[in-house]
C-alpha cells in the first residue's frame, strides 16, 4: 500500500534534489522510487518530475541567474530551494510568481530558522524586482553557451572542437528537453498488432516508432505500469540502443556473447531476436547486477540466456578462441548521450573520465576479438557522443587488428544511414546520443 507524502510536491522535489546532489542518487531511480512509494495523482507526478528534472538540468544557469543577490555561503538545502524557486520563476509560466515565493518561504520556515527565512524571501523578491543576471553579459560565446545550457565548459569545448559550434549548441539545448518514451515489443510472446491494441484498450496513447521496427512510442504515462509490461510483452528501452542489437544481425541457434550486459536490455533483445533459440552468454563486472538480467529474462519468458559475473578484461580466461558467432560490447562510457535522462551526469563527469574510459573500452574489444569466429560480427557501442570514446577507439582497433574490418549497417529509409560508424546525436533523432560500429572478423 502506498504512503501519503509528507509535505507537498515542492518539499518532495527539494529532498530529491538533495539526495541526488549530496547523496549520489541517480535522478531517474530516485524519482521513480518516490512515485512508486507515495500516493500521488497524475498532476502531482507530472509536477514533481518537471521540478526535479528541470532544476537539475538548469542547475548552473540558475546559480548564475541568481548570483547578483546571493551574499556569502548558503547551506546546501537553501541553495537547492532557491534553485527550485528560480527554475519555476524562469521556466514554468503557469505558476504565479507570488505562489512560488510563498511556497519557498513556507518550506524555509519548516526547515530553518528565521534568518534563513529572511534570506530566502529577500533573494526571491529581489530577483522578481530586478531580474536575473543576463546570459548576454557573458562575452565568450562558448562560455555563454555552457552557462545558459548548464553544461561544464570542458564538455562544450570538446563538442565545439569535434562537431563545430552550431551542432554543439543544438546538442546542448537538446539535452535539456524531455526524452521520448519507447519500448520494445517481445515478438516471442505477442505481435505488434496485439500489444498496440492491448495498450490502447487500457488507455495508453501509443504508436509504432517511425524508424525502429520493433519499437513503440508512448505519448504520456509509464510503460512500467502497464499490464503488457508486467506480462513480459514489452521492455523499456531507447530506440538507439535497439539499433546496436540490430547491427549484430543475429540468426536463430547462434552463440552470442554480451560482455557488459547489465541490466540486460540488449541481452534480452538478442535472445528475442534469435526467437529464444541458441545461447546468449551475458556477463557484467558488477555481480549484484546479474540478478537484474535474470529478472528481465524471467519476465520476458526467455530461456536462452546464461548470466554470470565476469570482468570483461579477463574474458579469454573463461572461453576458448573462436567460440562466438556474435559479440556485443556495449562498453562502460561517460554517458554523455543520455544527459536528458540523467542530467546529473553533466556535473559528475570530468574530462579525465573520458580519457580513462577510452583505454578501458579498447582493452575490452582487444580481449574479445580472439573469441569471435572468422566471419563473425562484433558490435562496439556506447551511449556517449565524445569522439575519444567512439571513433578514436574504433581507429585504434583497426590499426592494431588488421583482420577486423568495419561493415556498413542501417540501410534504413527513415534514418537514411548506411555507414561504417553510426553516431546518433540527441538533437537529430530525438533518441539518446548513441554510437555503433560493427566489425567483421576476417582470416
Amino acid at each position: 500500500m502506498k504512503k501519503r507524502l509528507k509535505g507537498n510536491v515542492r518539499d518532495a522535489a527539494l529532498q530529491l534534489l538533495m539526495d541526488i546532489e549530496e547523496g549520489g542518487s541517480y535522478s531517474n531511480l530516485a524519482l521513480n522510487n518516490v512515485i512508486q512509494t507515495y500516493e500521488l495523482n497524475e498532476k502531482d507526478r507530472r509536477l514533481l518530475t518537471q521540478l526535479v528534472y528541470g532544476t537539475l538540468q538548469m542547475r548552473d544557469a540558475l546559480d548564475y541567474r541568481m548570483s547578483p543577490y546571493v551574499r556569502g555561503k548558503l547551506s546546501g538545502w537553501v541553495r537547492q530551494l532557491l534553485r527550485l524557486s528560480v527554475y519555476q520563476l524562469d521556466y514554468l509560466t503557469r505558476i504565479p510568481d507570488r505562489a512560488v515565493v510563498y511556497e519557498a518561504v513556507e518550506i524555509a520556515k519548516r526547515r530553518g530558522h528565521q534568518g534563513i527565512v529572511r534570506t530566502v524571501n529577500g533573494i526571491l523578491r529581489s530577483y522578481l524586482r530586478s531580474g536575473g543576471a543576463p546570459f548576454e553579459a557573458i562575452e565568450n560565446p562558448v562560455e555563454r553557451l555552457a552557462t545558459e545550457t548548464s553544461h561544464p565548459l570542458w564538455m562544450i569545448e570538446a563538442w565545439v572542437e569535434q562537431y563545430g559550434f552550431e551542432v554543439a549548441e543544438q546538442i546542448a539545448f537538446a539535452n535539456n528537453t524531455v526524452p521520448e518514451r519507447t519500448a520494445r515489443i517481445n515478438r516471442t510472446q505477442t505481435t505488434d498488432e496485439e500489444v498496440l491494441e492491448e495498450l490502447t484498450d487500457f488507455g495508453y496513447a501509443v504508436e509504432k516508432h517511425p524508424y525502429v521496427d520493433v519499437a513503440i512510442l508512448l505519448e504520456e504515462g509509464s510503460f512500467a505500469s502497464s499490464f503488457s509490461f508486467r506480462e513480459g510483452r514489452l521492455s523499456i528501452q531507447d530506440a538507439s540502443s535497439m539499433l546496436a542489437v540490430d547491427a549484430l544481425e543475429v540468426e536463430e541457434h547462434m552463440t552470442v556473447l554480451d560482455l557488459c550486459a547489465a541490466p540486460g536490455g540488449k541481452t534480452t533483445y538478442i535472445a528475442e531476436s534469435m526467437n529464444n533459440t541458441g545461447k546468449v552468454y551475458a556477463h557484467d563486472i558488477h555481480g549484484h547486477k546479474i540478478s537484474k538480467i535474470e529478472e528481465q529474462a524471467n519476465r520476458l519468458h526467455l530461456t536462452n540466456i546464461e548470466a554470470s559475473e565476469l570482468d570483461g578484461v579477463v574474458v579469454k580466461e573463461r572461453y576458448e578462441p573462436n567460440t562466438f558467432d556474435r559479440i556485443l560490447i556495449d562498453a562502460p562510457c561517460s554517458g554523455l548521450g543520455v544527459i536528458r535522462r540523467k542530467p546529473e551526469i553533466k556535473y559528475t563527469k570530468a574530462e579525465e573520465d573520458v580519457i580513462a574510459l577510452s583505454h578501458l573500452q579498447f582493452k575490452l574489444v582487444k580481449e574479445a576479438i580472439p573469441l569471435l569466429k572468422t566471419g563473425g560480427i562484433l558490435v562496439y557501442s556506447t551511449c556517449t557522443i565524445d569522439q575519444r570514446e567512439n571513433e578514436k577507439v574504433v581507429e585504434r582497433v583497426l590499426s592494431e587488428f588488421p583482420n577486423m574490418k568495419l561493415k556498413k549497417t542501417y540501410a534504413h529509409e527513415q534514418l537514411q544511414l548506411e555507414e561504417e560508424m553510426i553516431q546518433l546525436l540527441p538533437n537529430e533523432w530525438e533518441s539518446d546520443g548513441f554510437f555503433i560500429a560493427a566489425f567483421v572478423k576476417q582470416e
